[in-house]
Protein backbone atom coordinates (compact mmCIF):
# COMPACT_ATOMS: atom_id res chain seq x y z
CA UNK A 1 0.00 0.00 0.00
CA UNK A 2 1.48 3.56 -0.68
CA UNK A 3 1.19 4.76 2.82
CA UNK A 4 3.89 6.29 5.01
CA UNK A 5 4.01 4.09 7.74
CA UNK A 6 6.96 2.15 9.51
CA UNK A 7 7.24 -1.50 8.64
CA UNK A 8 9.21 -4.03 11.23
CA UNK A 9 10.39 -7.50 10.29
CA UNK A 10 10.31 -9.78 13.49
CA UNK A 11 11.63 -13.19 12.67
CA UNK A 12 12.19 -14.44 16.58
CA UNK A 13 9.05 -16.37 18.37
CA UNK A 14 10.76 -14.88 21.70
CA UNK A 15 8.73 -12.65 23.73
CA UNK A 16 9.85 -9.20 24.77
CA UNK A 17 12.34 -9.34 27.76
CA UNK A 18 9.71 -9.42 30.87
CA UNK A 19 6.77 -10.58 29.32
CA UNK A 20 6.32 -14.00 30.64
CA UNK A 21 2.11 -13.83 29.53
CA UNK A 22 2.80 -16.60 26.71
CA UNK A 23 5.50 -18.98 25.98
CA UNK A 24 6.05 -17.92 22.32
CA UNK A 25 4.82 -14.68 20.40
CA UNK A 26 1.55 -15.25 19.94
CA UNK A 27 0.11 -12.17 18.07
CA UNK A 28 1.93 -9.37 16.41
CA UNK A 29 0.91 -6.57 19.25
CA UNK A 30 2.81 -8.32 21.81
CA UNK A 31 6.20 -6.06 20.95
CA UNK A 32 3.91 -2.91 21.59
CA UNK A 33 2.06 -3.91 24.73
CA UNK A 34 3.65 -1.00 26.60
CA UNK A 35 2.27 1.89 23.91
CA UNK A 36 -1.38 1.05 24.31
CA UNK A 37 -0.89 1.82 28.12
CA UNK A 38 1.12 4.76 27.05
CA UNK A 39 -1.65 7.77 26.77
CA UNK A 40 0.76 10.24 25.72
CA UNK A 41 2.47 8.03 22.97
CA UNK A 42 1.06 8.93 19.19
CA UNK A 43 1.93 6.95 16.44
CA UNK A 44 1.51 4.28 14.01
CA UNK A 45 3.65 1.49 12.77
CA UNK A 46 3.47 -1.96 11.02
CA UNK A 47 4.94 -5.45 11.10
CA UNK A 48 5.39 -8.56 10.33
CA UNK A 49 5.51 -10.82 13.07
CA UNK A 50 6.29 -14.46 13.43
CA UNK A 51 4.05 -16.34 15.81
CA UNK A 52 3.75 -19.30 17.20
CA UNK A 53 0.30 -20.90 18.97
CA UNK A 54 0.30 -24.21 21.13
CA UNK A 55 -3.46 -24.40 21.65
CA UNK A 56 -4.46 -25.84 18.22
CA UNK A 57 -2.33 -28.60 17.39
CA UNK A 58 -4.50 -30.91 16.87
CA UNK A 59 -5.97 -28.67 13.67
CA UNK A 60 -2.32 -28.13 12.81
CA UNK A 61 -2.90 -29.20 8.51
CA UNK A 62 -5.88 -28.51 8.29
CA UNK A 63 -5.11 -25.51 6.06
CA UNK A 64 -6.00 -22.55 7.96
CA UNK A 65 -4.38 -23.60 11.49
CA UNK A 66 -0.44 -23.81 10.71
CA UNK A 67 1.87 -23.57 14.39
CA UNK A 68 4.13 -21.04 13.31
CA UNK A 69 2.65 -18.34 10.84
CA UNK A 70 3.06 -14.73 9.70
CA UNK A 71 0.83 -11.95 11.29
CA UNK A 72 0.60 -8.93 9.30
CA UNK A 73 -0.45 -5.77 11.44
CA UNK A 74 -1.22 -2.36 11.81
CA UNK A 75 -0.81 -0.68 14.95
CA UNK A 76 -1.82 3.31 15.62
CA UNK A 77 -2.00 4.75 19.22
CA UNK A 78 -3.92 7.74 18.98
CA UNK A 79 -3.82 8.82 15.28
CA UNK A 80 -5.59 6.49 12.70
CA UNK A 81 -9.36 6.42 13.38
CA UNK A 82 -11.20 2.57 12.80
CA UNK A 83 -12.83 3.84 9.96
CA UNK A 84 -9.11 4.67 8.29
CA UNK A 85 -7.82 1.27 9.29
CA UNK A 86 -11.17 -0.68 7.76
CA UNK A 87 -10.81 1.35 4.77
CA UNK A 88 -7.14 0.62 4.59
CA UNK A 89 -7.65 -3.24 4.62
CA UNK A 90 -10.39 -3.44 2.54
CA UNK A 91 -8.28 -1.65 -0.07
CA UNK A 92 -5.37 -3.68 0.74
CA UNK A 93 -7.11 -6.92 0.14
CA UNK A 94 -8.89 -5.88 -3.34
CA UNK A 95 -5.50 -4.98 -4.21
CA UNK A 96 -4.21 -8.68 -3.26
CA UNK A 97 -7.37 -10.18 -5.60
CA UNK A 98 -9.56 -11.03 -1.85
CA UNK A 99 -12.89 -9.40 -1.05
CA UNK A 100 -14.25 -10.56 2.22
CA UNK A 101 -17.62 -12.22 1.85
CA UNK A 102 -18.86 -10.68 4.87
CA UNK A 103 -17.79 -9.32 8.11
CA UNK A 104 -18.61 -9.50 11.62
CA UNK A 105 -19.16 -6.24 14.78
CA UNK A 106 -20.11 -6.28 18.07
CA UNK A 107 -23.88 -5.37 18.39
CA UNK A 108 -23.09 -2.16 20.54
CA UNK A 109 -20.53 -1.30 17.57
CA UNK A 110 -22.64 -1.75 14.44
CA UNK A 111 -24.66 1.35 14.18
CA UNK A 112 -21.16 3.28 14.41
CA UNK A 113 -19.25 0.88 12.34
CA UNK A 114 -21.53 -0.62 9.72
CA UNK A 115 -21.26 2.17 7.47
CA UNK A 116 -17.03 2.28 7.75
CA UNK A 117 -16.80 -1.56 5.52
CA UNK A 118 -17.76 -1.40 1.43
CA UNK A 119 -21.55 -0.91 0.83
CA UNK A 120 -21.27 -4.53 -1.09
CA UNK A 121 -19.68 -6.66 1.84
CA UNK A 122 -22.34 -7.63 4.38
CA UNK A 123 -22.04 -7.13 7.62
CA UNK A 124 -23.23 -9.61 10.58
CA UNK A 125 -23.31 -8.63 14.26
CA UNK A 126 -21.49 -11.13 16.57
CA UNK A 127 -21.46 -10.63 20.67
CA UNK A 128 -18.36 -12.34 20.59
CA UNK A 129 -16.47 -9.45 18.54
CA UNK A 130 -14.42 -8.49 21.41
CA UNK A 131 -10.67 -9.42 21.72
CA UNK A 132 -8.30 -8.88 24.74
CA UNK A 133 -4.88 -10.58 25.89
CA UNK A 134 -5.93 -10.10 29.71
CA UNK A 135 -4.82 -6.44 29.61
CA UNK A 136 -4.98 -4.56 26.26
CA UNK A 137 -8.23 -5.20 24.44
CA UNK A 138 -11.65 -3.48 22.85
CA UNK A 139 -14.30 -4.41 20.49
CA UNK A 140 -13.09 -5.77 17.00
CA UNK A 141 -14.33 -6.05 13.38
CA UNK A 142 -13.73 -9.19 11.65
CA UNK A 143 -13.33 -10.07 8.28
CA UNK A 144 -14.18 -13.79 6.20
CA UNK A 145 -13.94 -15.32 3.13
CA UNK A 146 -16.65 -18.24 3.64
CA UNK A 147 -15.96 -20.00 7.08
CA UNK A 148 -12.50 -18.99 7.07
CA UNK A 149 -11.78 -15.64 9.40
CA UNK A 150 -8.62 -13.93 7.69
CA UNK A 151 -7.92 -11.11 10.13
CA UNK A 152 -9.71 -8.73 12.34
CA UNK A 153 -9.26 -4.66 13.65
CA UNK A 154 -9.57 -4.21 17.51
CA UNK A 155 -10.24 -0.80 18.89
CA UNK A 156 -8.23 -1.19 21.70
CA UNK A 157 -9.02 1.63 24.73
CA UNK A 158 -11.41 2.93 22.15
CA UNK A 159 -8.56 5.27 20.79
CA UNK A 160 -5.99 2.28 18.93
CA UNK A 161 -6.30 0.22 16.65
CA UNK A 162 -4.64 -3.39 16.79
CA UNK A 163 -5.40 -5.44 13.30
CA UNK A 164 -3.76 -8.68 12.50
CA UNK A 165 -4.30 -10.47 9.26
CA UNK A 166 -2.63 -14.15 9.04
CA UNK A 167 -0.09 -14.23 5.73
CA UNK A 168 -0.75 -17.80 5.32
CA UNK A 169 -4.07 -17.74 5.51
CA UNK A 170 -4.46 -15.08 2.79
CA UNK A 171 -2.24 -17.10 0.78
CA UNK A 172 -4.70 -20.12 1.49
CA UNK A 173 -8.10 -18.35 0.32
CA UNK A 174 -6.17 -16.99 -2.68
CA UNK A 175 -5.31 -20.96 -3.50
CA UNK A 176 -2.08 -21.81 -2.67
CA UNK A 177 -1.88 -25.53 -1.38
CA UNK A 178 -1.30 -25.33 2.43
CA UNK A 179 1.79 -27.44 3.98
CA UNK A 180 1.66 -31.01 5.54
CA UNK A 181 1.16 -31.27 9.00
CA UNK A 182 4.88 -32.73 9.26
CA UNK A 183 6.10 -29.96 7.52
CA UNK A 184 4.20 -27.38 9.91
CA UNK A 185 5.39 -29.18 12.74
CA UNK A 186 9.25 -28.79 11.42
CA UNK A 187 8.54 -25.08 10.91
CA UNK A 188 7.58 -24.60 14.29
CA UNK A 189 10.41 -26.90 15.98
CA UNK A 190 12.78 -24.75 13.76
CA UNK A 191 11.45 -21.53 15.17
CA UNK A 192 11.71 -22.40 18.37
CA UNK A 193 15.79 -23.87 18.30
CA UNK A 194 15.94 -20.64 16.34
CA UNK A 195 14.52 -18.07 19.33
CA UNK A 196 17.19 -19.94 21.49
CA UNK A 197 15.18 -22.36 23.19
CA UNK A 198 16.55 -26.53 23.89
CA UNK A 199 14.32 -29.11 25.14
CA UNK A 200 13.45 -29.44 28.87
CA UNK A 201 10.77 -30.38 31.14
CA UNK A 202 9.62 -26.82 31.70
CA UNK A 203 7.91 -23.94 29.87
CA UNK A 204 9.40 -23.35 26.09
CA UNK A 205 11.66 -26.40 26.24
CA UNK A 206 9.07 -28.70 27.35
CA UNK A 207 6.34 -27.17 24.41
CA UNK A 208 9.92 -27.86 22.28
CA UNK A 209 10.08 -31.28 23.65
CA UNK A 210 5.90 -32.17 23.03
CA UNK A 211 6.65 -31.05 19.28
CA UNK A 212 9.62 -32.84 18.77
CA UNK A 213 7.75 -36.07 19.87
CA UNK A 214 4.60 -35.19 18.07
CA UNK A 215 6.77 -34.79 14.88
CA UNK A 216 8.57 -38.35 15.50
CA UNK A 217 4.86 -40.30 15.91
CA UNK A 218 3.70 -38.56 12.90
CA UNK A 219 6.74 -40.54 11.01
CA UNK A 220 8.18 -37.05 10.51
CA UNK A 221 12.28 -36.05 10.82
CA UNK A 222 14.42 -33.58 11.55
CA UNK A 223 17.91 -33.28 10.91
CA UNK A 224 18.93 -31.79 13.87
CA UNK A 225 20.92 -33.57 17.35
CA UNK A 226 17.87 -32.76 19.20
CA UNK A 227 15.55 -34.21 17.35
CA UNK A 228 17.56 -37.12 16.75
CA UNK A 229 18.52 -37.31 20.62
CA UNK A 230 14.59 -37.52 21.50
CA UNK A 231 13.83 -40.31 19.02
CA UNK A 232 16.47 -42.32 21.11
CA UNK A 233 14.85 -40.94 24.36
CA UNK A 234 11.27 -42.12 23.23
CA UNK A 235 12.26 -45.66 22.13
CA UNK A 236 14.10 -46.09 25.25
CA UNK A 237 10.40 -45.41 26.94
CA UNK A 238 8.83 -47.28 24.77
CA UNK A 239 10.92 -50.10 24.86
CA UNK A 240 11.05 -49.38 28.88
CA UNK A 241 6.51 -49.55 28.58
CA UNK A 242 6.09 -52.68 26.78
CA UNK A 243 8.35 -54.01 29.44
CA UNK A 244 6.32 -53.08 32.14
CA UNK A 245 2.88 -52.67 31.27
CA UNK A 246 2.58 -56.68 31.90
CA UNK A 247 3.49 -55.99 35.17
CA UNK A 248 1.03 -53.29 35.81
CA UNK A 249 -1.85 -53.71 34.32
CA UNK A 250 -4.66 -50.75 34.67
CA UNK A 251 -2.29 -48.21 35.56
CA UNK A 252 -3.47 -44.56 34.80
CA UNK A 253 -1.51 -42.61 32.31
CA UNK A 254 -0.78 -40.23 35.28
CA UNK A 255 0.47 -43.11 37.10
CA UNK A 256 3.01 -43.85 33.99
CA UNK A 257 3.95 -40.23 33.55
CA UNK A 258 4.67 -39.78 37.45
CA UNK A 259 6.29 -42.69 38.19
CA UNK A 260 8.11 -43.56 35.04
CA UNK A 261 7.81 -40.08 32.72
CA UNK A 262 5.80 -42.51 29.86
CA UNK A 263 3.63 -40.19 27.89
CA UNK A 264 0.90 -43.49 27.46
CA UNK A 265 -0.32 -41.54 24.10
CA UNK A 266 3.42 -41.98 23.10
CA UNK A 267 3.68 -45.26 23.64
CA UNK A 268 1.07 -47.83 23.52
CA UNK A 269 -0.29 -46.90 19.73
CA UNK A 270 2.33 -49.59 18.97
Amino acid sequence: MDADIPLELNTSVRPPEGDDSTLFISAGMQRFKSLFADTSYVGTVANIQSCLRLNDLEEVGDGTHCLRFDMMGLFSFRQMAVGDGIAFWHAYLRRIGITPTHVTVHPDRTALWRDLHPADIEVRPDPDCTWSDGGTGGYCTEFYVGDIEIGNIVNPRGDCLDVGFGLQRLEHVLGVPPPSAVDLLREGISAILDAGYVPGNKAQGYALRRLLRTLWRQGGTLDHPVFHAERQRQERLRAMYHRLAPRHPGMSAAWWFDTHGIVLADVEDT
